[in-house]
């Protein structure tokens, strides 16, 4: 069972605390509002009231123990960058700092973390990606121009298998799984697999080779 260490509870680190909780992992909450440490008193094994930037408050936590720590502070660049260093100093595994700009990541990522969050971004950009489609229906950016996509069957493949279409090195995606229409999900669907009008497939590929398969009739 993993451990985590979340610093900061507003509404991200409250959304964070119960997604760990679903995974039975041992979270110890801190933040220097009371009230907001209340609201994740039933997902967390430990919750504790401290100023985070005081390195006496920090090392009473023994940082080390932690699989991984999370600083969650917002609206407070200045706490968050001094609690990224000072866990770095105390030995922390694995730093994931929340930031809402690229500068501040950049400041962040040289104090000591290891990862960043940028929870608003990160919603932006997909949003923009579902939204300014009518063939993408979900996104989830992996790495770098390499991402998962829901996108819909285009017409010109119902009828024909995966490897009659020879997906992979026509149009550069993976299929991952295939949703038919009504039907839950095919993961790794076999490579005989006919597509069906109103499959979803679920690809990894680029932006550039979705917009591609986009413009098939």
């Amino acid at each position: 069972m993993k451990s985590f260490l979340v610093i900061g509870i507003g509404k991200f680190g409250q959304h964070l605390c119960r997604s760990l909780s679903k995974y039975k992992c041992e979270i110890m909450a801190v933040d220097n509002d009371k009230e907001d440490i209340e609201s994740v008193l039933p997902y967390v094994v430990s919750a504790k009231v401290g100023n985070c930037t005081n390195i006496d408050v920090l090392r009473s936590f023994d940082v080390d123990k932690f699989d991984c720590c999370f600083v969650c502070t917002g609206g407070n660049f200045q706490a968050s960058l001094e609690i990224t260093d000072l866990l770095k100093e105390l030995g922390a595994k694995k730093i994931y700092s929340k930031a809402e700009t690229d500068i501040q990541a950049k400041f962040l990522l040289k104090n000591g973390a290891d990862a960043i969050i940028f929870p608003e971004k990160d919603a932006a950009v997909r949003l923009a990606a579902v939204e300014s489609s009518d063939n993408i229906f979900e996104y989830v950016n992996l790495y770098s121009d390499y991402s998962v996509f829901e996108i819909s069957c285009r017409p010109s493949w119902i009828g024909k298998s995966i490897i009659e279409l020879n997906i992979r090195k026509e149009y550069d995606l993976n299929i991952l799984g295939i949703k038919p229409k009504d039907n839950g999900l095919i993961p790794n669907p076999p490579i005989d697999y006919v597509f069906k009008e109103g499959d979803h497939c679920m690809v990894f590929g680029t932006f550039k080779a979705v917009n591609r398969v986009e413009k098939l009739k």
